[in-house]
Order: C-alpha cells, then structure tokens, then sequence
C-alpha cells in the first residue's frame, strides 16, 4: 500500500505532507512515557508486517496490521506508522520521503476505524476472556477487516484524483486488497483474542 516515490502530483504531495505531519505532530506530542514502550511495538510489528510486499503498478500489497495498532494505540498509531514508515523509506526505499505524508495518511487514518470499532467494547469486558465473548470476536475481525478496506479506498482516491492514468492503477489497488481485508480481520482476531488471554491490560487504554 506505499506509494512510490515520483508518482503523485507535486499539490497532492503537499497536502499529504500537511495533514500527515499534523497527526504525527500531535500524536507525538501527547504520547505518554508510559506508552512509549507499547507504541515502539506496535510500530515493529507494523514494520515486519508490511516488509514483505507484491508489486502492484505505483503501489504494493502487503500485511498491514493498522486496525490492530489503532485498537490498541488509539491516536498514537500515527506516531507508531509513522516512525515504521521513515525507517523502510530511509533503509529501503519502500514508498519515500516526498510522499511519506500520503503514505502515512493512506495506512495510519483508516487505524482511527480500528480504534472506534474497539470503543465498541466496554473497558471492563476487553480483559475477560468470557464476557460479551461472540460479541468481542465479531469486533475485532471487524477492526482489522474493515481499516484495510478503508486504506484501501484511500489509497485508489488518492491515485484516482492524481490523473486519469492511474484510474486502471486505482482499481486494481482497491480489488487486490479485498482478500488481505478478511486475512487481516483474521489475524487481528486471533492476536487480540491472545492479547486478551496472556496480557490483558494491553486492552484496556
């Protein structure tokens, strides 16, 4: 889902940059020393996540793990998104440093699904493994699930609206990504229904 370096507008460009150093800017600056430890994790799994990717026209398909990092990071997933997205860009040349802000807005605004999807919970039930149990399941497949989707649709309106060229590049993007959807619904599923078993006041921010 990196936009590659040189395919965007030079406007589209700026607005990104804009917007996504806005949300870092404020992400960062209310992230507590008490979450930086769990923000650092969330931006490594993050990282390894997405390092694997196919090829898709300006673009790629990969692991993204987004909704996860916003259930359990809130606002603070840009600051985690971020700091994985400066790393592959600097290190690797995944997506790059002019369209890090379109990047960033691409993978890190759908998390904000994931996070309101995991207010769904009550506070006290997210660390009972019995309480609201079907219920709990059917929202975190949903976190992750449906912040694909959304990045998804972000990303094939961003090339969209870079120019008719990429029209073809949009769809394609916006298809391929539906199966990773319930693949990431899935592995959120199961990792938050581990979390809730061996750590469970990771789940109650």
């Amino acid at each position: 889902m990196h936009i590659a370096e040189g395919a965007l507008r030079p406007e589209i460009l700026t607005v990104g940059w804009v917007a996504g150093a806005s949300a870092l800017g404020y992400a960062l600056a209310t992230l507590k020393n008490e979450e930086i430890p769990k923000t650092a994790a969330c931006s490594a799994l993050f990282f390894v996540a997405s390092f694997i990717h196919i090829p898709i026209g300006v673009t790629s398909a990969h692991l993204i793990l987004n909704g996860i990092v916003g259930a359990l990071l809130g606002f603070r997933a840009f600051a985690a998104i971020g700091a994985a997205l400066i790393m592959q860009a600097l290190l690797f040349g995944y997506g790059g440093v002019s369209v890090f802000g379109v990047n960033l807005c691409v993978l890190a605004l759908p998390s904000l699904i994931g996070c309101a999807l995991f207010s769904l919970i009550p506070k006290a039930a997210r660390s009972d493994y019995q309480v609201l149990f079907w219920r709990k399941r059917i929202v975190w497949f949903a976190v992750g699930c449906l912040s694909v989707i959304a990045g998804a649709f972000l990303l094939a309106f961003v090339l969209t609206i870079n120019g008719e060229g990429f029209a073809d590049a949009a769809k394609l993007a916006f298809i391929a990504h539906l199966p990773l959807a319930a693949i990431e619904g899935l592995i959120t599923l199961f990792a938050l229904n581990f979390i809730e078993r061996v750590k469970p006041d990771l789940l109650t921010r």
